[in-house]
């Protein structure tokens, strides 16, 4: 069983990359209910565990199992390339109720009682859906949102290079092993089947942390989209900083020393100063400097600024 996606040159042209804290913070609650099967994750299990024992997350539960189908409209294909979680729950919020009972229908829940009381009344239940989806973000999420972002923009920065200089082929050679380029199609392996045109829409790639080691598809009615695990997703909660040569240190300067060799993945201004413990002004105070000397260099991707090594810091950090 596969989804399988025909691509016309429109199509190639418009696939572009994405990332949603809606997703993520979805995504996580199948952490939450099956930590053996997400071991990486153990470190942000810990932190919050114990302060979901007061929250009501059982419609959550509910319609998103362990396994199997989760309601399209709890996780919309983002439509800006960062969008911001306040602006996504508000696209769950406006779900019309009939839609949410349709896709309500397909979940294999442990809880049927609880999708009774959702099928009873489904504006009432979106509405309590969103309830939740604020308060879990707010107590076990937002705190880690900028660190899980900083890893989905290296991702992006790393495919977008990779589409550039080797084309659609080379970008999904090494995206999952469950996916697969043969010359106008894409194919998925999944547990459901589908084949369709993409119809010029373009396809939508989004880099996820707690999706892993999974992909996951939407397709019609919604804009086409594929999510899979990040580049690096093993490094999320590790502890520390990276190693400082002492040679380059000396040279450099100990923290500026810090900010190149912690930039092998292009990362942001709060990316590098959550990593490092700095503050996002001395990052940005050292990476203008580095700048200034050509060894990093800057882009800009929708509201973000990435900085990434240049070939002359790439050299200059290999002292390490």
């Amino acid at each position: 069983m596969a989804v399988e996606w025909r691509f016309t040159p429109e199509d190639v042209a418009r696939l572009r990359f994405a990332f949603s804290p809606m997703w993520e913070l979805v995504a996580s609650l199948r952490v939450l209910r099956a930590p053996g099967r997400h071991s990486l994750h153990l470190p942000w299990l810990r932190a919050v565990r114990p302060r979901l024992r007061e929250v009501d997350l059982r419609d959550l539960f509910a319609l998103v199992p362990v396994s199997g189908y989760i309601p399209d409209f709890l996780t919309p294909p983002p439509d800006t390339p960062l969008p911001d979680f306040a602006a996504e729950l508000e696209r769950v919020r406006a779900t019309p109720p009939s839609t949410a009972y349709e896709e309500m229908v397909w979940v294999q829940t442990p809880d049927p009682a609880a999708l009774r009381r959702f099928a009873d009344d489904p504006a009432e239940g979106v509405r309590r859906v969103a309830g939740q989806l604020r308060e879990y973000w707010t107590v076990a999420f937002e705190e880690f949102w900028p660190g899980i972002r900083a890893l989905l923009e290296a991702d992006v920065m790393w495919r977008a290079r990779t589409l550039a200089a080797g084309g659609v082929r080379e970008l999904f050679a090494d995206l999952h092993p469950g996916v697969a380029w043969h010359g106008d199609r894409l194919v998925t392996a999944k547990s459901c089947d589908y084949d369709g045109d993409l119809g010029g829409d373009g396809l939508v790639l989004v880099p996820s942390a707690f999706s892993w080691p999974e992909v996951w598809v939407m397709y019609e009615p919604y804009l086409p989209m594929l999510c899979y695990p990040a580049r690096g997703v093993g490094t999320l909660w590790s502890d520390g900083t990276p190693c400082t040569p002492e040679a380059l240190a000396a040279l450099i300067g100990r923290t500026r020393a810090q900010v190149l060799t912690a930039l092998a993945e292009p990362g942001s201004t709060t990316g590098l100063a959550r990593r490092l413990g700095l503050t996002p002004g001395a990052v940005s105070q050292h990476l203008a400097v580095l700048s200034d000397a050509g060894l990093v260099a800057r882009r800009r991707l929708g509201r973000e600024v990435l900085y990434r090594r240049t070939p002359v810091g790439e050299s200059l950090a290999a002292v390490c």
